[in-house]
């Protein structure tokens, strides 16, 4: 687990060396153990390394023989052992154990083909010194981030988008067009970024540079192949035997990996199938407000399965005060609070060891939303002809005291348009009101639609799900998983989101993964082996935190408030209806606690990149 840097340039007004360690130095916190450096005078490379795997000879940038192939990588590969079995017996040697020197001679053997054959987490550059080509890719689901930027004659590239504030060929701007996504999904569910010019390789994805283009395509689409001929028992047994087996590959390591555990499901799955295969210390983190924590419910399951179980508090001082250095790490703005005690977490766990497993994925695998429910009750309405259902919904919406009246207000959009993450904080007719000048920007579900109609035959479930794992798994779940990970130098692995496991995943039947009285129902049946009863059916409750009552104490209160009267709030939003949010959340006229930390943790990011650097 590491990061890495570099740049195509062949600009000669500055110190490259200089320019790339600066870049691999903000970006120390992915890799403290050891810094590389690879330069040609035409392709820079720099790179920051965090060893869990083959420590000894495993720096990088790393070399072919020849000097020919030279790799940056980030991430693990978990079944580089039976890889490199197959590469000696096309004739090549190894000097080192590390998964990197696999992956640089599969690439070497295979081109990009190699991506097909691995198993894992990654994002990586090859450089080709005979082609002068640059190969990047980036996994399937988007686990480990990877960044591009454009020169006048090359292009900046790295793990993370901080490290280009420190080459002089950057020209830093916000990308105001695109702040009413942001308001909208809490993200910016494309390439692009709120940085004019930067944009990510997306999941799945590679991209190839040669003769000053960029030329990147789709090399791994998820695709449904239902199989309805199994029982819940059989599907129940597949996944218990293919969850054990993904957690023992993922605890490989040369080094102790813990796991964080929460009262749910997931993790708390992941560290059963941990406790079997090794002494793992787990991590839980909680609040003062015992209603709104989960530690007590975590300690009695540590206890109940037979680990170590060490627990951290935050409190709302350690909330705020810490909101900087989140959207700091995260490089792009994210307001879900969950990442704040996910941050903390992350540095209680550092303190004790150099990687955790984590729960990540099972929901958008399983079934595990609450909302998936949704789609059971609007599956038989959509038949309706769509006239009729506008007509009740427009009647509905002038009847407020209609017990019916969301269903129907609802029912009379397809499921693009209804799809909760599209306008999960602001709604896109809103954004108007509190921005100052509203940009000509695509609306949310004209983003959402293509993604859904590559899954248009499918039933309402499965079309949500897959939507889930293209927009708020790679952009929201992994996005914080990995920055508030690596800001302390912790390597998070995630079982669930496993070549295995998808593979698996996508053949389960709808009914096994949601029903209208359980989610995740395959699953749960499946933890029932490992787990107590109570903690296979726990209801999915998140990471939930006190932050709309900690919204309204004054000392709280006030620092949103000076946030939303700042010059730069006042440059780019409409303060006076900022003021109002906060104003009826005040006064218990509506619970507006998503709408005022999005704008409060824009405004902190921009802070962190703007201001203070």
């Amino acid at each position: 687990m590491c990061g890495f840097v570099g740049f195509v340039s062949t600009d000669r007004s500055y110190d490259r060396r200089s320019v790339l360690r600066n870049m691999a130095d903000s970006i120390i916190h992915r890799g403290p153990d050891s810094d590389g450096y690879f330069d040609d005078e035409v392709v820079a490379l720099g790179f920051r390394r965090l060893a869990l795997v083959g420590i000894e000879g495993g720096d990088q940038p790393m070399q072919t023989e020849d000097g020919n192939y030279v790799i940056c990588f980030n991430g693990e590969i978990y079944n580089h052992a039976q890889l490199r079995e197959q590469l000696r017996g096309l004739g090549y040697t190894f000097r080192t154990k590390c998964d990197t020197e696999v992956l640089l001679k599969g690439y070497q053997e295979w081109g990009s083909s190699v991506l097909d054959r691995l198993r894992g987490m990654f994002a990586f550059v090859v450089y080709d010194r005979k082609q002068h080509t640059l190969f990047f890719a980036r996994d399937p689901f988007g686990i480990k981030p990877l960044y591009f930027y454009k020169v006048r004659d090359g292009i900046l590239f790295a793990s993370e988008a901080k490290a280009f504030l420190h080459h002089p060929e950057f020209e830093k701007r916000l990308n105001e067009n695109l702040l009413p996504l942001y308001m909208c999904f809490e993200y910016i569910p494309t390439e692009q970024t709120l940085f004019v010019g930067v944009e990510k390789l997306q999941a799945g994805h590679c991209a190839t540079w040669a003769h000053g283009k960029l030329e990147v395509r789709r090399y791994c689409e998820f695709r449904y192949n239902i199989d309805d001929s199994l029982s819940m028992d059989d599907w129940a047994s597949r996944i218990a035997a293919c969850m054990a087996e993904s957690s023992e590959a993922h605890a490989a390591a040369d080094v102790e990996v813990g796991c964080f555990l929460s009262a749910g499901v997931d993790s708390s799955l992941v560290a059963a199938h941990a406790k079997d295969l090794m002494d793992v210390r787990t991590f839980s983190i909680g609040y003062a407000e015992e209603e709104f924590s989960e530690l007590g419910a975590a300690r009695e399951l540590a206890e109940r399965i037979g680990v170590r179980n060490i627990a951290g508090t935050i409190s709302a001082a350690d909330f705020f005060n810490s909101a900087g250095a989140v959207q700091y790490h995260m490089d792009e703005p994210l307001p879900n609070p969950s990442a704040v005690p996910l941050y903390h977490l992350a540095r209680l766990a550092a303190r004790e060891v150099k990687g955790v497993m984590s729960g990540e994925g099972a929901d958008e695998l399983f079934g595990g939303y609450p909302y998936y429910q949704e789609c059971l009750s609007y599956e038989p309405y959509m038949r309706v002809p769509r006239a009729l259902r506008m007509l009740a919904g427009n009647v509905a919406a002038k009847m407020p005291q209609f017990h019916g009246r969301r269903f129907l207000m609802r029912g009379r959009y397809s499921l693009p348009q209804r799809y909760i993450r599209s306008n999960y904080v602001f709604n896109f007719s809103d954004c108007g009101q509190y921005l100052r000048d509203m940009p000509d920007c695509p609306t949310p579900d004209s983003i959402t639609a293509p993604v859904f109609a590559q899954v248009a035959h499918e039933d309402e479930v499965t079309q949500m799900q897959f939507a889930d794992l293209a927009f708020w798994l790679q952009y929201d779940i992994l996005q914080k998983a990995d920055r508030m990970s690596m800001a302390s130098s912790l390597e998070l692995r995630v079982p669930f989101l496993d070549k295995h496991v998808l593979d698996l995943a996508l053949q389960i039947p709808s009914r096994y993964r949601v029903t209208h009285e359980q989610t995740k129902p395959a699953l749960r049946k499946a933890a029932e082996a490992t787990l107590p009863k109570k903690t296979a059916d726990m209801p999915k409750i998140g990471f939930i935190t006190p932050l709309a009552v900690w919204l309204r104490r004054p000392e709280f209160a006030d620092r949103v408030r000076d946030a939303f009267n700042s010059r730069v709030a006042a440059e780019l939003f409409n303060t006076k209806a900022l003021n109002g949010l906060l104003d009826a959340h005040l006064e218990g006229k509506g619970s507006n606690m998503k709408k005022i930390w999005s704008i409060y943790s824009f405004l902190a990011w921009h802070d962190e990149f703007f201001q203070k650097r």
